[in-house]
């Protein structure tokens, strides 16, 4: 079992001396990847917490790690231009020497998406061209005729470190975006749900994956999933017993003198042990 942390894009850890000295620490403990959130626009009067930009602030932690790997997700991604998303993807993991992995999401926050011209229709549709959209600019194509997006005679330098291009993640719980994760997904991400759950997305997932074609070389789907709570060592059995292979530990709802000791914890008692 790999372990993820998520969350230092948020709340105190937009201190950058916190959020370096945790990230740091993370790294030491054993983590295998950092994960930061992206929300731009958030509905008002909802106690949000602050929070950074999730590229700036892989951007930074790109630059004061060495070793951990990097993960935004979910980017959300029909509110993203995929023609700057890709070169920003790309700027990522050559600054990171090919350390990121990208989890990608259709959005749900009606007002966010429409803040950013997106409506609530047309995010499955955008979603997937844009997909399409970054795979072609990553693999040196210089034109694109789509519904939402079209260039000619273009061209990005330098390619991702990862070739052909990072590993895409794809979110969500709905059948579209198991059958998206099959099309187009290295590994599938799943949010808040305890084993049992989890078993039956991985069922439904499975199903999916029936129906749909799943390109040549992508594969195994790997598993990821965020866990309500901190798991002890017997909850992280029953996860990988499953089919997970990663879990990512929010920091929502954790105090944050806590903080510290979880990932102390984490570290020793349950990545260590694998």
């Amino acid at each position: 079992m790999k372990f993820g942390l998520y969350g230092l894009h948020r709340d105190r850890n937009v201190d950058p001396g916190v959020l370096v000295r945790r990230a740091r620490a993370a790294e030491e403990a054993g983590f295998e990847s950092l994960w930061v959130g992206d929300h731009i626009a958030l509905p008002a009067g909802e106690g949000n917490p602050p929070r950074l930009e999730a590229l700036v602030a892989l951007g930074y932690l790109a630059a004061v790690t060495e070793r951990v790997r990097l993960g935004v997700g979910l980017i959300v991604l029909p509110q993203r231009q995929p023609v700057l998303l890709a070169k920003q993807v790309t700027s990522l993991d050559v600054l990171s020497g090919g350390r990121l992995t990208v989890a990608v999401g259709a959005g749900y926050v009606e007002p966010e998406l429409n803040a950013m011209g997106v409506t609530l229709a047309e995010r499955g549709a955008r979603t997937e061209e844009y997909l399409r959209v970054m795979r072609a600019l990553w693999g040196a194509e210089r034109s694109f005729e789509g519904r939402f997006v079209s260039f000619s005679g273009v061209v990005q330098h330098p390619s991702p470190v990862q070739r052909p291009h990072p590993p895409i993640v794809v979110g969500g719980h709905s059948a579209a975006a198991y059958r998206r994760a099959v099309r187009h997904g290295s590994g599938w991400y799943g949010w808040g749900l305890d084993p049992e759950a989890t078993a039956e997305a991985l069922r439904a997932l499975a199903e999916a994956g029936r129906d749909e074609q799943r390109p040549d070389g992508l594969g195994d789907l790997e598993i990821t999933m965020t866990p309500p709570g901190v798991p002890g060592p017997e909850t992280v059995r029953r996860y990988a017993d499953v089919g997970v292979d990663r879990l990512i530990i929010d920091l929502e709802g954790i105090d944050d003198d806590a903080v510290d000791g979880v990932i102390t914890y984490v570290g020793r008692d349950l990545a260590g042990p694998g």
